[in-house]
């Protein structure tokens, strides 16, 4: 399945399932972004999952996000990022 399909149905599916079950009106934001993970490093993904609240007390999401695409040598351009 094309990761642009999964996330359609992902999104869509929780969202809907949200405003029916907690009453409330929630909307994804705009967008996504995914990166795959060796399972060698899976129990480092979980604690990361974990601690997100706290690590982001931290350093932004955009920040973290940005530094990732620079580490990994991503090519991009901040506009088509963030919008």
């Amino acid at each position: 399945m094309p990761l642009a399909k999964a996330m359609q149905l992902i999104k869509g599916g929780s969202s809907k399932w949200c405003n029916q079950n907690l009453k409330t009106e929630f909307a994804w934001q705009e967008g996504y972004s995914a990166v795959s993970v060796s399972p060698s490093h899976k129990e480092a993904v979980i604690r990361y999952i974990a601690n997100q609240e706290k690590h982001h007390a931290k350093q932004t999401f955009e920040d973290e996000l940005l530094e990732l695409l620079k580490k990994t040598g991503t090519v991009f351009d901040k506009s088509d990022v963030f919008g």
